[in-house]
């Protein structure tokens, strides 16, 4: 495997995690606008989206391969409860 196809691999393997992320993020700005605007928007992406690479190797380490619908809902909720305790704490 070449350097080009790994890197390849790595990147869509973490694209979920990224787009929840990115997306609970633009969410809480839409939709928390108090909240969100004194937390910020970097530190919650990057939170958000180290807890969803966790979630996603802890899917692939226990389900044995990736891609199982039952990792990609632990990624959304275990991504939410981050959002939700990063703006609780910033309350």
């Amino acid at each position: 495997m070449s350097f080009a196809i790994l890197v390849n691999h790595l990147l869509n393997f973490a694209a979920p995690a990224l787009a929840v992320a990115v997306l609970l993020v633009l969410a809480s700005h839409v939709f928390m606008r108090n909240l969100a605007k004194n937390a910020g928007w970097l530190a919650p992406l990057a939170i958000n989206f180290a807890v969803g690479c966790g979630v996603l190797v802890a899917g692939l380490v226990l389900g044995g391969h990736d891609g199982l619908m039952l990792t990609h809902a632990a990624l959304v909720l275990a991504c939410a409860s981050s959002q939700w305790l990063w703006l609780r704490a910033w309350r």
